[in-house]
């Protein structure tokens, strides 16, 4: 009779102990959540990184709404949406509601220092013409190197109208004295570019504006194919004034300098979540502090979207192909998700 009591309370003990296990892999369960994501398919990649997370966490995950970003800022904070992972600071702050901090907050670092701004030329001709900064561009024998069309200025792959960064170059054609010497090329970017990486595969010299995570440092890999180049000295304009001290970076990968003056403000991407939507859900607020991308992957998925890879189908075969080659970064993060929830 002890016996047969003794055998059922071990039965007992091991089913409660299996039950407990299970509970604890499927936190999320039996919980939707709603994400969103930004209007720039560089930043699809993440979203579905963390749809999956979420999901092997047991949350069901609703479509991600694409959302610019002042209209995500505002939802996110009213409740209406529970996260995102396209925040880029301090690049975003200006566009946060005045009750942002009390309904939502930055979470974790997608990519600390991850988008990146400013102007690459070819290495090759960089070390042959010794080009450091913008202003070697005023150099007779730079500028013809440059000029592909004869007009007597180095000819630079810049942004269309109406695109932020086509704003500050034109500043910075302004403030540093540059109008005479650099001719910004404003037509499609995407079809400058590929034109661009026809010409470095050419042989010939490419002078060009980029950010990341983007394919242009993928296929034109800097350290290897181009550099960074500096601006002549770090001279803000109005909207960079409060992050000046984050127009200078050191440890860029492909910089001619060390640290490097960009022009632009170096920015971290970051998720943002509700606060609420956080707060009552432990597992899933570890899992997006815990998740963190190399750039190098984020530039080699966005190449595969760039030449054609972009269907949601697609972009599951990334995440799991990502997810296999990354095993033990993805089972952490899941491992810190599954202890959040049981504490």
């Amino acid at each position: 009779m002890k016996m047969r009591i003794l055998t059922l309370a071990l039965i007992i003990a091991a089913f409660t102990t299996f039950t407990a296990f299970a509970d604890g892999h499927m936190p999320g369960k039996g919980v939707t959540v709603t994400p969103a994501r930004a209007t720039w398919d560089t930043g699809w990649f993440q979203e579905a990184l963390i749809r999956k997370g979420m999901e092997e966490l047991g949350y069901k995950v609703k479509r991600a709404k694409d959302l610019a970003n002042p209209i995500f800022y505002q939802s996110v904070t009213l409740g209406d949406v529970d996260y995102w992972a396209n925040g880029w600071f301090p690049m975003h702050n200006a566009q946060l509601p005045k009750n942002f901090d009390e309904h939502a907050e930055k979470v974790g670092y997608v990519m600390k220092a991850g988008g990146l701004q400013g102007y690459l030329v070819s290495k090759k001709y960089a070390d042959q013409y010794n080009i450091k900064s913008l202003d070697d561009f005023k150099r007779p024998e730079v500028k013809k190197a440059f000029d592909s069309n004869g007009d007597g200025k180095a000819d630079l792959i810049a942004c269309p109208p109406g695109w932020g960064c086509e704003k500050t170059i034109t500043y910075h054609m302004d403030v540093y004295d540059l109008e005479d010497h650099i001719k910004p090329i404003k037509a499609s970017y995407s079809a400058s570019m590929a034109e661009g990486l026809a010409k470095h595969q050419n042989g010939e010299p490419v002078f060009f504006y980029t950010w990341s995570p983007n394919w242009t440092i993928f296929k034109l890999k800097p350290g290897e194919d181009v550099v960074w180049i500096n601006v002549p000295e770090t001279m803000p304009n109005e909207a960079q004034k409060p992050y000046a001290d984050m127009m200078e970076v050191s440890g860029i990968k492909g910089a001619v300098s060390d640290p490097i003056k960009l022009g632009f403000v170096v920015t971290d991407i970051r998720a943002v979540a509700n606060k609420e939507f956080l707060k009552d859900n432990p597992a899933a607020a570890a899992f997006l502090e815990a998740f963190k991308l190399d750039l190098e992957d984020v530039n080699a998925q966005n190449t595969r979207m760039n030449e054609g890879e972009k269907s949601t189908k697609d972009i599951k075969n990334h995440v799991d192909e990502w997810i296999a080659n990354n095993k033990d970064k993805w089972n952490s993060w899941l491992d810190a998700a599954r202890k959040a929830a049981k504490m």
